[in-house]
């Protein structure tokens, strides 16, 4: 029998099945102390490039997908410390869609704003090949409306709007300059009433060549008269937060760096969020890109002082603060449970799990979601004609790095086409460098590899480290995540955490044989090194294929 897990509760209350979610509490990390107090990150896992806002009581966080899908997923809490999954804005596909489906590494959904105006809420990013997107909803569980383009062009991130008092409606943006040709300036365009098109060219306001190279990810707020945007520079692992702050909507603006690393561990602490509470707090959630982890997530407590914000501790009295480590969790009125962003999945649902992503824009015939049955069975997906290595397969079920030492573990039932040699499943931990456990279906019968490939993104080819022959179709794969705290000097800024794998598989789910060799994680493009699973078969053209059921996905201390 199934181990039964703290998270999904499924209620057969109609011919559909509906969720209802009981707090998961994670085994590898939880920031809420007990005690009154929290750690940073609230969230170890890659939550680039954060947003949020509040509501009433509620707060809702939404961060950078990239091409990875669902998209734009969106987190709630009470207290800004205890997060989980309620939805996901952009659920299938980004257009324009491609066939055969491909993954879009860093590309699409850049650096989003969330906010709530009149009763609905929106989402703005920057897709850096196309321009400026939206999406609303009047529920942030959804249904999210479908992306309208706001305003088009190459090079356009990191969007954000403001309502003003007089019913005018500014976005604020940045450049990519990989794009754009142009980088580290702030624009300033406005909208039209529904906030659907920009009725001005954007205008620059900012100019930060000088003194913030690399100045990105604007926020725009308004408060006591002033019009304020956050903005990063520095660049991500090396940078620093500073506030712009003007009277007129166009400036003059006049600066200030208000979050820098200081004497904390803390690298690059910048680009986020600005909340207040409902007893009148105020705080600032922001990022820390450590490497194969991706860029995870802090809470900073904030106050102002002289209409200038001052964000973490300011220990030398500059205005400059400095991020902490603990904290006494934001007073919000009320204590709310312990809870954390779902990991583990017995797959007894009729739907994907919000937990999880695919690589590329889904495609509806990759997955069949059978929870009367306990598993989701992934149907073999033929690679894409021109295939080098995993790193061009669309049809990777992942999921983020949920602490920096954890293991991840889950059960099989492979069940190849006999006539299709080739076909493969199994554990895979996918980044730049990518390494897992694969099962394939071969001339001699069914084999077990520990496969590795180094430099994957720019096509090359995978290894073999170590195989065996498997009489059983039944396996159970294990990874295991170890970081001491070791950086990486060749790394910018040498922050990058060195993070290492080991692989092991048992036939019984109690014994467990290593295989292989250690694996070093590699971050993907803009992202965390991903774990979770995958079935391909050969670009061949055939009427059906094999399929994997998965049992459970497990993530543990051990």
């Amino acid at each position: 029998m199934k181990r039964l897990t703290q998270t999904l509760v499924l209620c057969l209350l109609t011919t559909f099945p509906v969720l209802a979610q009981s707090n998961y509490v994670s085994e590898v990390w939880v920031s809420d102390l007990g005690n009154g107090k929290y750690k940073n990150p609230v969230l170890y896992a890659d939550y680039s490039d954060p947003d949020a806002c509040r509501v009433g009581d509620d707060f809702y966080m939404t961060s950078s997908s990239f091409g990875c899908l669902p998209g734009l997923q969106i987190l709630h809490s009470k207290d800004l410390v205890n997060w989980t999954f309620i939805g996901a804005a952009v659920p299938d596909a980004l257009a324009p869609i491609q066939t055969p489906e491909r993954p879009e590494h860093g590309n699409r959904i850049w650096a989003p704003s969330i906010r709530h105006h009149n009763g609905e809420f929106y989402i703005f990013w920057g897709d850096p090949d196309q321009g400026a997107f939206m999406v609303k909803a009047k529920d942030p569980k959804g249904p999210w409306s479908e992306p309208v383009l706001v305003k088009a062009g190459k090079g356009i991130i990191d969007t954000c709007p403001l309502w003003d008092e007089d019913g005018k409606v500014y976005l604020v943006h940045a450049y990519a300059g990989s794009r754009a040709g142009l980088k580290s300036v702030i624009t300033i365009c406005e909208l039209n009433a529904e906030a659907t098109k920009a009725i001005t060219p954007s205008r620059i306001v900012f100019d930060g060549h000088e003194a913030h190279q690399t100045c990105e990810g604007p926020k725009f707020y308004k408060r006591n008269g002033y019009y304020y945007i956050f903005h990063p520079a520095g660049g991500v692992p090396t940078g620093w937060q500073v506030v712009l702050r003007s009277k007129n909507v166009y400036g003059p603006y006049e600066w200030k760096t208000v979050l820098a690393q200081g004497n904390s561990p803390v690298n690059g602490p910048h680009q986020g969020a600005w909340v207040d509470t409902p007893t009148g707090e105020d705080w600032f959630l922001h990022f820390q890109d450590v490497g194969a982890y991706g860029r995870i997530m802090h809470l900073q407590p904030m106050k102002w002082i002289n209409d200038w914000p001052v964000i973490g501790v300011d220990k030398d009295g500059d205005g400059c603060g400095e991020p902490v480590l603990t904290y006494k969790k934001p007073n919000v009125g009320k204590t709310y449970p312990i809870c954390t962003p779902q990991e583990s999945d017995e797959f007894d649902g009729y739907t994907l799990s919000p937990q999880w992503q695919w690589h590329a824009n889904i495609n509806e015939k990759w997955a069949y979601y059978a929870g009367d049955k306990s598993y989701v069975r992934l149907y073999s997906y033929p690679v894409v004609q021109d295939y080098k290595n995993m790193w061009d397969v669309a049809n990777l079920l992942l999921q983020k790095t949920p602490s920096d030492n954890f293991t991840a573990t889950m059960k099989l039932t492979f069940t190849p086409n006999q006539k299709n040699k080739g076909e493969r499943t199994g554990l895979i931990v996918m980044g730049r460098d990518y390494a897992g456990l694969f099962l394939e279906n071969t001339d001699k019968g069914l084999t077990l590899s520990q496969v590795e490939c180094k430099r994957a993104d720019k096509g090359k080819p995978e290894q073999s480290n170590a195989s065996v022959s498997l009489t059983q179709n039944t396996v159970y794969l294990k990874v295991k995540f170890k970081c001491d705290g070791k950086k990486i000097k060749a790394s910018e800024g040498g922050h990058d955490l060195l993070v290492m794998c080991d692989f092991s598989y048992s036939l019984d789910g109690k014994k467990y044989q290593p295989l292989g060799n250690p694996f070093q994680a590699r971050e993907g493009q803009w992202i965390g090194t991903k774990i979770g699973t995958f079935c391909t078969r050969p670009a061949i053209v055939t009427n059906d294929g094999g399929w994997v059921d998965v049992d459970w996905f497990r993530i543990a201390k051990k």
